[in-house]
């Protein structure tokens, strides 16, 4: 019993690996082309709000913690000039940044938790991965292993029952390659 719970982390690996298994599955059986559009959009859109944004937010908390560290102040002014740059370093220079967009960083409660936003990016990896190696291989039950851990151990070990080793960065690479495979598909269909 003491051991049953489970970290967030780890649960947001298991459903968005059910989500991740239920697009695969869609993309699989779909053949409309303006389905297959929309579907391939909604996935695409899944990585850049949980791969890109997620680690974006969480390069904006460290570089926040950062200056507290430092002894510099952290005012309105400095926040919106860090996350304006952190904006165009990560989506470009043809992203419009207006003035509600500098202020995204003060309606996002996660910055005020203890580095929790890169568990999203890191668990939307895991469960590319962990998806992906289901459907080539056709067996699930190391994810389901994977399941019955509750907290009986480290998030980062009852990912390798899984099949996933975040020691490595071949998982977020190999996430970053579906993302890219991903893109090529609805460029030919567009």
């Amino acid at each position: 019993v003491v051991y049953a719970d489970y970290v967030i982390f780890v649960a947001e690996v298991a459903s968005t690996c059910n989500e991740s298994l239920l697009m695969q599955h869609l993309l699989k059986t779909t053949t409309d082309k303006k389905r297959r559009a929309y579907l391939i959009n909604y996935f695409l859109e899944q990585f850049r709000t949980t791969l890109y944004r997620q680690t974006m937010f969480a390069e904006f908390e460290l570089m926040i913690n950062e200056k507290v560290e430092n002894g510099e102040s952290l005012t309105a002014e400095a926040l919106c000039d860090m996350y304006r740059k952190l904006n165009l370093l990560y989506y470009g220079e043809d992203i419009v940044i207006d003035h509600e967009l500098d202020m995204e960083w003060a309606r996002i409660p996660h910055f005020y938790y203890n580095y929790y936003v890169y568990q999203y990016a890191t668990g939307f990896s895991s469960a590319v991965a962990i998806a992906s190696g289901i459907i080539e291989s056709g067996d699930a039950s190391n994810y389901l292993k994977f399941l019955t851990t509750g907290g009986s151990d480290y998030p980062l070990n009852e990912l390798k029952i899984a099949g996933v080793d975040l020691t490595s960065p071949e998982v977020v690479e190999n996430a970053m390659k579906v993302f890219d495979e991903t893109i090529d598909e609805l460029d030919a269909i567009l």
